[in-house]
């Protein structure tokens, strides 16, 4: 049904654009007719410190993160707390209603009956959908415009040369390829024989993939380049970008040739520092791309209109939509970044339905104070609603935003968004459910021809299915001909090797096995794929700031399929017996358990295993809401819960600073190297620095098997992983 995969997109606590799922699958997990489980368990202790009370009271950022959300998932929270539901919702009833903007909208583009999820500390905000008269969800993106045909402009006079520049990667990559390489190319795709070289520039450490035998003998890879002086660009960019960034740094020196040659890019290295100048390389790369293609179609238009019908000129150089950029962000605010570093780029004469953008998409509100992550603040500042597409329409002198998918040149949205402008191909439970079904709609996508996610790493955190599925729809053949004139579309759609000429730039602040296989499936150019990393990490245990005793242990798995059953038994094995024996001396204890699968599994077993029934506990997941963690880290600091259960997505979403955490035991390692820093560094640290531990006595411990390779060598550095995945000993301390 189509609104299973919009309720796996927010499943549980974390507000609206901070609580997506990573698979959607996880909520079968926890079925609401098998057994109950408590969610922890807690000593009674008379005197409790009269500081934990209030040190540990909600935060005023966290009382405004959606704090009467809920799961679908656990039901028995409302009835089990029916006074307090009664007065929220009669607090809701009688708050000032916010300002919301009316648009038409297609009723079945939201989730019927829908709640609305709306700060009650910020009544004046605009929220990000308006409500109509029926109480449904109306939604501010959606664009009521007709669908426009091809390009008819003709130019009566143009100051740029009509003569194609040969060495143009345009030209070499989409409108006059290598006809031989090329076939040799598309052979080697077909056949899934790829060539793998590496090499490293200016410290970065290049992987690079060309489809064929012996293809990197033929094609190496492009030099770096000093300065935008090097690049193609059409002549309208050349000042601007010039005068923008009039010379590269070391890592743009790499990336932009890689970019303009249409190579498939996967930097993994993604910083709150670099952001900026990715985003601009991206949106430069993007609407000169842009450009090219439309000057093009607008110059051979005037060519056939002075020649008459009976011309022999018969151009190629069109594909069926004229959407040719898809922008895949994680939030708002991610989107309005990339509107200004366009426009930026542009200096456009004028900009329709800007202010229409500003109230939609712009939230200048300071959410976070300055102690919170840099990578945080970034993500999450301003509007970080996830539900959100929008396309943007160039002329020569106008940016238009707000245009209808088909009239678009670039189509910005996040997973969630673009899945449900896409449709589902299921029908309803009922009758009604199935008039409203929205019929399935990507021929929008069949034409993209550069696609661009970035912040790959948030996305992980969100759905990312929704994102496999984005890819599974690109480039297929439209299921309708929106007017398009079949004789001027480039042969390689008609042939249905769009994907192959299709590039795939992702920006991610870390590799993942997710990204490898979108790697492996969808990145196919026949340019070849490249990926990008530093040439060595130092490792996160360098950072610290603080001494102890780290200990890593290596379990066995004959697959990645049995490698969580492993991990568990091993968990059974050699973690818990060593908790049991501690007795007193456990409290304090922070169990961080990356996978919400894994920390179902570990829940239920502290809550029901004989062996730990001595043993109080907590457990913080993306689920909890406010009051409900903000208890759970009450009861740790002052003992009531000795062991606390902990996930990456809640860490994620939340950044809680823990208190009263002497010893860590890390159930598999974090994707993100950051969270190890502060988990281990900052909750340790934070406790020395609260008396509660002496210096140098925290501990760690760590559960890893050579599956998690990527995860290993960003935590313990590239000089040390080798030897900790091969050599026969499982256990290996750091200090």
């Amino acid at each position: 049904m189509r609104n299973n995969f919009r309720a796996s997109a927010r499943r549980g606590g974390p507000p609206r654009g901070r609580g997506g799922g990573r698979g959607g699958r996880t909520r079968g997990t926890r079925g609401r007719g098998g057994p109950r489980f408590d969610k922890g368990r807690v000593a009674d202790i008379e005197n409790v410190e009269d500081e934990v009370s209030a040190e540990e009271e909600p935060s005023s950022e966290d009382a405004s993160e959606d704090e009467a959300s809920g799961s679908e998932d656990e039901p028995e929270q409302a009835v089990s707390q029916p006074y307090l539901a009664l007065m929220q919702s009669l607090s809701k009833e009688s708050a000032p209603s916010a300002k919301r903007r009316k648009l038409d909208h297609q009723s079945e583009e939201v989730k019927p009956g829908k709640k609305l999820k709306q700060d009650a500390t910020k009544p004046e905000q605009e929220d990000t959908a308006a409500i109509d008269e029926d109480g449904e969800e109306r939604d501010i993106d959606h664009v009521e415009e007709p669908e426009e045909g091809p390009e008819t402009e003709i130019v009566v006079s143009d100051d740029e040369d009509d003569i194609p520049d040969e060495s143009d990667p345009f030209e070499t990559h989409f409108v006059t390829p290598n006809q031989e390489e090329l076939q040799k190319r598309l052979k080697g795709i077909q056949a899934d024989e790829w060539t793998q070289s590496h090499t490293e520039q200016n410290g970065w450490r290049l992987i690079r993939n060309l489809p064929g035998k012996d293809a990197a003998q033929a094609a190496p890879l492009p030099a770096p380049i000093p300065g935008p002086s090097s690049l193609k660009l059409k002549q309208k960019l050349v000042e601007v970008a010039t005068r923008k960034r009039p010379a590269f740094d070391n890592l743009e020196q790499v990336l932009y040739p890689l970019t303009f040659a249409y190579n498939d890019l996967f930097f993994c290295a993604r910083t709150t520092k670099n952001a900026e100048n990715l985003r601009r390389m991206a949106c430069l790369h993007g609407v000169n791309h842009i450009f090219k293609t439309r000057d093009r179609v607008i110059k051979n238009n005037t060519k056939l209109a002075k020649q008459g019908e009976n011309s022999d000129f018969e151009p190629r150089d069109q594909g069926f939509t004229r959407p040719k950029v898809l922008m895949i962000l994680p939030t708002r605010n991610s989107a309005v970044k990339m509107v200004n570093t366009i426009c930026s780029l542009c200096e456009p004469d004028q900009q329709e339905n800007r202010k229409r953008f500003d109230d939609s998409y712009l939230d200048k509100e300071v959410k976070f104070s300055g102690d919170r992550p840099e990578d945080f603040r970034e993500l999450f500042e301003g509007n970080d609603d996830d539900m959100f597409r929008i396309g943007v329409k160039f002329t020569r002198k106008t940016i238009k935003y707000f245009s209808q998918f088909y009239n678009s040149d670039i189509l910005i949205a996040s997973p969630l968004g673009l899945r449900m402008a896409i449709g589902s191909e299921e029908g309803g439970v009922d009758a009604a459910d199935k008039k409203k079904q929205k019929k399935m709609d990507y021929d929008f996508l069949s034409s993209v021809e550069i696609v661009i996610v970035d912040q790959a790493d948030a996305l992980l955190m969100q759905n990312w299915e929704h994102v496999e599925y984005i890819f599974e729809h690109l480039n297929l053949q439209p299921r309708e001909a929106h007017d398009c004139d079949f004789s001027r579309v480039r042969e390689w759609y008609l042939d249905k090797q769009a994907p192959h000429f299709r590039q795939t730039l992702v920006f991610s602040a870390f590799h993942t096995p997710e990204l490898a296989e979108l790697s492996r499936r969808r990145a196919r150019s026949w340019a070849g794929r490249v990926r990008a990393s530093p040439a060595i990490y130092a490792g996160a245990i360098e950072a610290l700031g603080l001494k102890a005793k780290q200990t890593f242990s290596r379990f066995e798995a004959p697959s990645a399929a049995a490698e969580p059953d492993a991990r568990f038994a091993y968990f059974q094995r050699a973690v818990v017996p060593a908790l049991t024996k501690r007795g007193r001396d456990v409290a304090g204890t922070l169990v961080f358990v990356p996978s919400y699968l894994d920390f179902v599994r570990v829940r239920n077993y502290f809550a029901t295993a004989p062996a730990l029934s001595a043993l109080t506990f907590g457990a913080i997941s993306e689920y909890a809401d406010v009051p409900e963690a903000s208890r759970a880290r009450s009861h740790f600091l002052s003992g009531r819960h000795q062991v606390l259960l902990y996930t990456e997505r809640a860490h994620h979403f939340r950044r809680y600073v823990m208190r009263g955490v002497k010893r860590v035991v890390m159930y598999g390692l974090p994707d993100n190297p950051v969270f190890y820093q502060e988990i281990v560094g900052g909750f340790l640290g934070k406790s020395e620095l609260d008396l509660k531990l002496e210096p140098g006595k925290g501990t760690v411990r760590v559960l890893f098997s050579k599956y998690d390779l990527l995860r290993l060598e960003r935590v313990v550095g590239s000089k040390r992983v080798g030897r900790m995945v091969r050599e026969r000993g499982d256990t290996f301390d750091f200090v």
